[in-house]
């Protein structure tokens, strides 16, 4: 064989090669809200699988149908130990020398990688409950980002809500307006089998009494604008479900002091539910609560990304600072 053949030979298996390195080079495009988990079989089938479960497959609160926190996939350590899954998050667990906990992050991909190494059983569970929040956090900050990106490549037009409101939210297309208030929008968008709403609206701040329970004073503002979702039947509006107290917390948001409350809708008089998350924000520099709410009905489809998608969309929200 000549050179001129040997160099046609070895040309495609360069540019398999070039090609190869490229597409590793890639962003991750996993699902969302799914984590790989790099452990192997002894350990993932005993105590400490049973740590990771309890932690990542925790059920999400607020949602009318368990389902868990994280979509898990495992892998014994190794198969795939040092290779890059379609995750972007990869917890690594295994029994070392010396105790270790370690984040890397990787710019290129991108993706977290958590390690968790321990001398025993013991000391990697106990690694998993001191560090298990850090992680969770750092994966749904990372999860809400993408969401936020892959949002951000066709939003709907800004100027309604913005001259309204006076925010900025970046709210996909596929959201249609299906209501007009004068301190209140309903936003919905059709999905294969059932919807998802997004509600702004807004109150003075001195309505919302700071003496009374705040968990009450937001159930009163969702029950009052409940009267604007009806169903097809009549006398039906929409209520906070009375079967579960709602799930709430005091969070930041956009750098203000936010309520973030979760839990169950209903239809009166109706058959119709579904989960919702409500976020009132105060909002001094207008003297208002703003509230900013999604909620979706999706008998036959999962509720925690679609609930997940709707909190990416509420935590966009930049107030006007003019």
């Amino acid at each position: 064989m000549n050179k001129t053949h040997f160099l046609l030979l070895l040309i495609p298996f360069v540019l398999i090669s070039c090609f190869r390195n490229e597409k590793q080079s890639q962003p991750v495009s996993g699902k969302t809200n799914s984590i790989s988990i790099i452990i192997d079989d002894q350990l993932w089938y005993g105590e400490v699988g049973d740590s990771i479960r309890n932690k990542f497959a925790s059920p999400v609160l607020g949602l009318t149908q368990e389902e868990p926190l994280f979509t898990i996939n495992q892998y014994p350590a190794r198969l795939l130990e040092g290779f890059v899954t379609d995750s972007r998050s990869i917890i690594v667990v295994k029994k070392a020398n010396t105790d270790k906990f370690e984040i890397t992050h990787s710019k290129s991909l991108p993706h977290n990688t958590f390690r968790i190494y321990g001398k025993s059983v013991d000391d990697i569970i106990c690694s998993i409950e001191l560090n298990s929040a850090q992680i969770i956090k750092m994966i749904r900050d990372a999860e809400i980002k993408k969401v936020q990106e892959d949002n951000s490549k066709s939003l709907l037009n800004p100027t309604v809500i913005k001259n309204k409101f006076h925010i900025d939210i970046q709210i996909p297309t596929g959201y249609e307006y299906m209501l007009h208030k004068k301190n209140f929008i309903w936003l919905k968008k059709d999905i294969i089998s059932g919807n998802t709403s997004l509600l702004i609206y807004q109150i003075p701040l001195r309505n919302f009494k700071k003496n009374s329970n705040v968990v009450s004073n937001i159930i009163r503002m969702r029950d009052s604008v409940g009267s604007y979702i009806k169903g097809r039947e009549p006398n039906t509006k929409m209520i906070t479900g009375e079967a579960y107290a709602p799930y709430f917390s005091t969070i930041t948001l956009d750098d203000k002091q936010a309520y973030e409350t979760r839990g169950n809708w209903e239809l009166k008089n109706d058959f119709m539910s579904g989960p919702f998350i409500n976020y009132a924000i105060v909002d001094k520099r207008y003297n208002r609560i703003l509230v900013i709410e999604g909620f979706c009905y999706s008998p036959s489809n999962q509720e925690r990304d679609l609930m997940f998608d709707l909190e990416a969309i509420i935590k966009s929200v930049k107030i006007d600072k003019r």
